[in-house]
């Protein structure tokens, strides 16, 4: 048994004791009022009150205990959830960059993507990407925010092959839902202007597989049925010219419905028209109507709240006396009217752990002990994970920090990814200061990290200032020895709870100096800044494609 809080316990008694007191000498008073009158009506008086005081003091001993909030016990909660398995396949060639809907045809499909994972939040979702190639981005997975991310940076140049392959998506993303549970339905949609260069029949030939697999395929169409001229734009929008062929002419490209048409009616799917507004609502609408597997999850919730049994107690003791007296039980419900809200609000509150008291008094290696044996028991929380890790790059025990926040960073809640990166960044710092021959490597590490903790928070300024001092000391910068302080993902300090967890907030932020011989000006500063921005943008495309390669002549490359 355990009470959030103790120190009211501790009150009780004395609470008691005074209801005892008090209810003994409103008896005697009143006894000593019956004496005026007769001694009939002293009998009478000493005989209606007899247990009153001690039934006052123990009803005020448990409803002080339950605002102790005592706990004990376990319970298994089981939660339920209905989900689907959809593989989204979005066409990145550059055909998808005409301009004849707004801003773009991909642009288009790209918003209508995430709005549409933002939907189905819940769902197995997949990620594919084609060109010329089909590229599988993601497999399966509940962790919308990581698809977000992959689409973020989907853009012509990903693919490492030009073109249009309208098969390979079919194919590819067939494969993909085919390993998946047959308890739900499947569902592929696809992103695309139907403008394909491999054959009408292969495609077919795919979409007749999909639908003897029992897969729901859904065709998303994108542009007008008018030609468009294909823009040749550089980073910053500006327009440089239009696509051309091996011959020098304009490119013109349309939306091909016969194509979507053929491949729609071979898989038995739906198209979703290009002159809808919201495609992603009506694909929402189509997949509403499909079976969805029910998926549960069981963990269990130790200390339960036990509040309601003293309560439940005094109110029997008070209700019993009120028939004696009636006077003294309402004055003591009176006093116990609060009790329940108190009490309710008792629940939210949590005990702290040996580990979090010891973090508190900044003794890190027994902190660092009490995670370790906390991880012991609960291996598949990710917080768990992270507080140790955190706790073993305060105590400088690099490898265990490592292996810790390695395992967090793989968690499927991105505030838990970004802080593990972001101390396994700190990690790789403050290793290459301790170990100068691996320095480069260290330094090199700690910049993959930061790169993907910008990745979740892009404007993140700690991190980008911790990637910056990476960036410039493995440029070969003095290894000076400015290394922002561990904790917290920038936030100061192992978290004892995730609740309280860094996220980055600014220890290691604008107020470090840069490696090497001395500190930076702001406009420096700001310079190297916007560099980090465009090598984020590389670092994503170099994760989710290829380089192009050199195309054959009078191959068809959009």
């Amino acid at each position: 048994m355990s009470f959030d809080a103790p120190f009211v316990l501790a009150l009780a008694p004395l609470v008691a004791g005074a209801a005892w007191f008090g209810a003994a000498w409103a008896r005697r008073v009143r006894v000593r009022r019956a004496a005026r009158w007769s001694q009939e009506a002293v009998r009478t008086a000493l005989g209606a009150g007899r247990f009153g005081p001690t039934a006052l003091s123990l009803a005020a001993f448990l409803g002080v205990a339950a605002l102790a909030g005592p706990r004990w016990g376990e319970e298994k909660i089981v939660a339920e959830t209905r989900g689907l398995s959809l593989v989204l396949a979005v066409d990145i060639s550059r055909s998808m960059l005409a301009e004849d809907v707004s801003p773009s045809r991909l642009a288009r499909a790209l918003r209508e993507a995430r709005r549409l994972v933002q939907d189905l939040d819940g769902d197995r979702l997949g990620l594919v990407a084609f060109a010329g190639s089909s590229y599988i981005l993601s497999p399966l997975s509940v962790d919308g925010s990581a698809l977000g991310l992959y689409l973020d940076a989907l853009d012509p140049d990903v693919a490492s092959e030009g073109g249009t392959s309208l098969a390979e998506p079919l194919a590819q993303g067939g494969e993909l839902l085919r390993a998946s549970s047959e308890l739900a339905d499947r569902v592929l949609v696809v992103f695309t202007d139907g403008e394909a260069h491999d054959s009408v029949a292969r495609s077919v030939r795919q979409a007749q597989r999909l639908n003897a697999l029992g897969i729901h395929l859904i065709l998303v169409a994108e542009g007008g049925r008018a030609p468009a001229r294909i823009p040749l734009r550089d980073e910053h929008g500006t327009l440089l010219g239009q696509q051309k062929d091996d011959g020098g002419d304009v490119i013109e490209t349309r939306r091909r419905d016969d194509v979507l048409g053929a491949v729609a009616d071979a898989s038995q799917g739906t198209i979703v028209g290009a002159e809808l507004p919201d495609q992603a609502g009506a694909v929402r609408d189509l997949v509403a109507s499909y079976k969805r597997a029910r998926a549960s999850e069981t963990h269990t919730q130790r200390g339960r709240p036990r509040s309601w049994i003293p309560l439940v107690l005094a109110v029997a003791l008070l209700f019993g006396q009120a028939v004696n007296r009636r006077t003294a039980s309402l004055i003591g419900l009176a006093l116990l009217v609060g009790v329940p809200l108190a009490a309710a609000a008792q629940e939210a509150r949590r005990p702290r752990t040996a580990a979090e008291r010891a973090w508190d008094r900044g003794d890190v290696t027994r902190a660092l002990a009490a995670y370790l044996a906390e991880l012991a028991g609960r291996q598949r929380d990710d917080t768990a994970w992270y507080n140790a890790g955190t706790a073993a790059l305060a105590a400088s025990d690099f490898e265990s920090a490592r292996a810790n926040l390695g395992h967090a960073a793989a968690s499927v809640d991105p505030g838990i990814r970004f802080r593990a990166l972001y101390n396994l960044g700190l990690v790789a710092l403050r290793e290459s200061v301790a170990d100068s021959s691996n320095r480069d490597a260290h330094l090199a590490d700690a910049e993959r990290a930061y790169r993907e903790a910008l990745l979740l928070h892009p404007r993140q300024p700690a991190a980008k200032w911790n990637l910056e001092l990476a960036v410039r000391r493995r440029g070969g910068g003095g290894a000076s020895r400015n290394v922002p302080p561990a904790g917290g993902g920038g936030g100061g300090g192992a978290p004892p709870s995730e609740a309280e967890a860094g996220g980055g907030g600014g220890a290691a932020g604008e107020g470090q100096q840069g490696g090497g011989g001395g500190g930076l000006t702001r406009a420096q500063a700001d310079q190297i800044l916007r560099s980090i921005g465009q090598e984020e943008l590389a670092t994503r495309r170099n994760r989710t494609g290829r380089v192009r390669r050199a195309e054959e002549p009078g191959v068809k490359d959009w």
